[in-house]
Protein backbone atom coordinates (compact mmCIF):
# COMPACT_ATOMS: atom_id res chain seq x y z
CA UNK A 1 0.00 0.00 0.00
CA UNK A 2 1.39 3.40 -0.99
CA UNK A 3 1.82 6.28 1.43
CA UNK A 4 -0.95 8.21 -0.33
CA UNK A 5 -3.34 5.27 -0.16
CA UNK A 6 -2.62 4.80 3.56
CA UNK A 7 -3.09 8.51 4.22
CA UNK A 8 -6.33 8.55 2.24
CA UNK A 9 -7.62 5.62 4.30
CA UNK A 10 -6.74 7.37 7.56
CA UNK A 11 -8.55 10.56 6.54
CA UNK A 12 -11.50 8.55 5.18
CA UNK A 13 -11.79 6.71 8.51
CA UNK A 14 -11.89 10.01 10.42
CA UNK A 15 -14.57 11.39 8.07
CA UNK A 16 -16.59 8.15 8.25
CA UNK A 17 -16.42 8.25 12.06
CA UNK A 18 -18.00 11.73 12.11
CA UNK A 19 -20.63 10.69 9.54
CA UNK A 20 -21.44 7.56 11.55
CA UNK A 21 -21.81 9.44 14.82
CA UNK A 22 -24.03 12.07 13.21
CA UNK A 23 -26.16 9.30 11.67
CA UNK A 24 -26.59 7.92 15.22
CA UNK A 25 -27.47 11.38 16.59
CA UNK A 26 -29.68 12.68 13.75
CA UNK A 27 -30.53 9.72 11.56
CA UNK A 28 -30.54 10.46 7.85
CA UNK A 29 -32.31 13.80 8.28
CA UNK A 30 -30.19 15.05 5.37
CA UNK A 31 -32.31 12.90 3.04
CA UNK A 32 -34.73 15.82 2.68
CA UNK A 33 -32.01 17.98 1.08
CA UNK A 34 -32.32 18.57 -2.62
CA UNK A 35 -29.00 18.48 -4.50
CA UNK A 36 -28.90 22.29 -4.72
CA UNK A 37 -29.14 22.51 -0.93
CA UNK A 38 -26.26 20.05 -0.53
CA UNK A 39 -24.17 22.19 -2.89
CA UNK A 40 -25.03 25.27 -0.84
CA UNK A 41 -23.98 23.49 2.38
CA UNK A 42 -20.64 22.65 0.80
CA UNK A 43 -20.34 26.30 -0.29
CA UNK A 44 -20.90 27.49 3.28
CA UNK A 45 -18.14 25.19 4.54
CA UNK A 46 -15.65 26.08 1.78
CA UNK A 47 -16.39 29.80 2.12
CA UNK A 48 -15.69 29.60 5.86
CA UNK A 49 -12.37 27.85 5.18
CA UNK A 50 -11.41 30.62 2.76
CA UNK A 51 -12.50 33.27 5.27
CA UNK A 52 -10.33 31.74 8.00
CA UNK A 53 -7.40 31.42 5.59
CA UNK A 54 -7.77 35.06 4.50
CA UNK A 55 -8.40 36.61 7.92
CA UNK A 56 -6.03 34.32 9.79
CA UNK A 57 -8.44 34.05 12.69
CA UNK A 58 -11.72 32.36 13.54
CA UNK A 59 -14.25 33.75 16.03
CA UNK A 60 -16.03 30.39 16.27
CA UNK A 61 -14.04 27.75 18.12
CA UNK A 62 -13.72 25.41 15.13
CA UNK A 63 -10.92 25.53 12.64
CA UNK A 64 -10.41 24.45 9.07
CA UNK A 65 -10.15 20.71 9.70
CA UNK A 66 -13.81 20.19 10.74
CA UNK A 67 -14.94 22.16 7.70
CA UNK A 68 -12.88 20.01 5.32
CA UNK A 69 -14.33 16.89 6.95
CA UNK A 70 -17.80 18.36 6.46
CA UNK A 71 -17.06 18.99 2.76
CA UNK A 72 -16.05 15.34 2.37
CA UNK A 73 -19.20 14.17 4.12
CA UNK A 74 -21.56 16.54 2.32
CA UNK A 75 -19.92 15.56 -0.97
CA UNK A 76 -20.79 11.94 -0.26
CA UNK A 77 -24.29 12.97 0.83
CA UNK A 78 -24.61 14.78 -2.49
CA UNK A 79 -23.63 11.64 -4.40
CA UNK A 80 -26.15 9.59 -2.41
CA UNK A 81 -28.85 12.16 -3.14
CA UNK A 82 -28.02 12.07 -6.85
CA UNK A 83 -28.41 8.29 -6.80
CA UNK A 84 -31.55 8.04 -4.65
CA UNK A 85 -33.19 11.40 -5.19
CA UNK A 86 -34.24 13.46 -2.19
CA UNK A 87 -36.91 12.15 0.18
CA UNK A 88 -39.73 13.72 2.11
CA UNK A 89 -38.66 11.89 5.30
CA UNK A 90 -35.69 10.24 6.94
CA UNK A 91 -36.06 7.03 4.93
CA UNK A 92 -32.58 5.54 5.23
CA UNK A 93 -31.42 3.13 7.92
CA UNK A 94 -28.10 3.60 9.66
CA UNK A 95 -26.66 0.48 8.02
CA UNK A 96 -27.82 1.44 4.53
CA UNK A 97 -26.49 4.97 5.01
CA UNK A 98 -23.04 3.64 5.93
CA UNK A 99 -23.14 1.16 3.06
CA UNK A 100 -23.75 3.98 0.58
CA UNK A 101 -21.18 6.16 2.31
CA UNK A 102 -18.55 3.41 1.98
CA UNK A 103 -19.46 2.86 -1.69
CA UNK A 104 -18.90 6.51 -2.60
CA UNK A 105 -15.81 6.90 -0.43
CA UNK A 106 -14.28 3.91 -2.25
CA UNK A 107 -15.19 5.44 -5.62
CA UNK A 108 -13.56 8.71 -4.52
CA UNK A 109 -10.43 6.81 -3.51
CA UNK A 110 -10.32 4.88 -6.79
CA UNK A 111 -10.64 8.12 -8.75
CA UNK A 112 -7.99 9.82 -6.63
CA UNK A 113 -5.56 6.92 -7.09
CA UNK A 114 -6.06 6.94 -10.88
CA UNK A 115 -5.59 10.71 -11.12
CA UNK A 116 -2.70 10.53 -8.67
CA UNK A 117 -0.96 8.13 -11.03
CA UNK A 118 -1.53 10.36 -14.06
CA UNK A 119 -0.59 13.61 -12.34
CA UNK A 120 2.39 12.20 -10.38
CA UNK A 121 1.08 13.40 -7.02
CA UNK A 122 1.22 17.05 -8.09
CA UNK A 123 -1.20 17.82 -5.23
CA UNK A 124 1.63 17.31 -2.75
CA UNK A 125 3.40 20.46 -4.00
CA UNK A 126 0.26 22.58 -3.85
CA UNK A 127 -0.75 24.86 -0.99
CA UNK A 128 -3.82 24.05 1.10
CA UNK A 129 -5.29 27.42 0.07
CA UNK A 130 -5.26 26.23 -3.55
CA UNK A 131 -7.46 23.27 -2.61
CA UNK A 132 -9.92 25.73 -1.06
CA UNK A 133 -10.02 27.80 -4.24
CA UNK A 134 -10.44 24.69 -6.40
CA UNK A 135 -13.29 23.47 -4.20
CA UNK A 136 -15.00 26.85 -4.52
CA UNK A 137 -14.52 26.76 -8.30
CA UNK A 138 -16.08 23.25 -8.39
CA UNK A 139 -19.00 24.56 -6.33
CA UNK A 140 -19.63 27.40 -8.77
CA UNK A 141 -19.44 24.95 -11.66
CA UNK A 142 -21.90 22.66 -9.88
CA UNK A 143 -24.29 25.53 -9.25
CA UNK A 144 -24.19 26.44 -12.93
CA UNK A 145 -24.89 22.84 -13.95
CA UNK A 146 -27.75 22.70 -11.44
CA UNK A 147 -29.14 25.96 -12.85
CA UNK A 148 -28.98 24.31 -16.30
CA UNK A 149 -31.03 21.36 -14.99
CA UNK A 150 -27.98 19.09 -15.13
CA UNK A 151 -27.35 19.60 -18.83
CA UNK A 152 -23.80 20.21 -20.05
CA UNK A 153 -22.38 20.54 -23.55
CA UNK A 154 -18.89 19.23 -22.89
CA UNK A 155 -18.30 19.21 -19.15
CA UNK A 156 -18.46 16.48 -16.55
CA UNK A 157 -21.59 16.32 -14.46
CA UNK A 158 -22.45 17.20 -10.90
CA UNK A 159 -21.20 13.86 -9.60
CA UNK A 160 -17.68 14.44 -10.99
CA UNK A 161 -17.57 17.82 -9.27
CA UNK A 162 -18.65 16.30 -5.94
CA UNK A 163 -15.89 13.69 -6.28
CA UNK A 164 -13.32 16.41 -6.95
CA UNK A 165 -14.51 18.42 -3.92
CA UNK A 166 -14.16 15.30 -1.77
CA UNK A 167 -10.66 14.57 -3.01
CA UNK A 168 -9.39 18.16 -2.71
CA UNK A 169 -10.67 18.15 0.87
CA UNK A 170 -8.91 14.84 1.53
CA UNK A 171 -5.68 16.34 0.15
CA UNK A 172 -6.07 19.30 2.50
CA UNK A 173 -6.65 17.01 5.47
CA UNK A 174 -3.61 14.89 4.57
CA UNK A 175 -1.42 17.99 4.30
CA UNK A 176 -2.73 19.32 7.62
CA UNK A 177 -1.86 15.97 9.24
CA UNK A 178 1.62 16.10 7.72
CA UNK A 179 2.15 19.64 9.04
CA UNK A 180 1.38 18.63 12.64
Amino acid sequence: MSQTERQFDEVAAACRDIFSKKMKDYGASWRILRPQSVTDQIFIKANRVRSIETKGVSKVDEGIRPELIAIVNYGIIGLIQLELGFAETDDLTYDRGLELYNKYMQQAKDLMMAKNHDYDEAWRTMRIQSYTDLILMKIYRTKQIEDNQGKTLISEGIDANYFDMINYSVFGLIKMDEDK
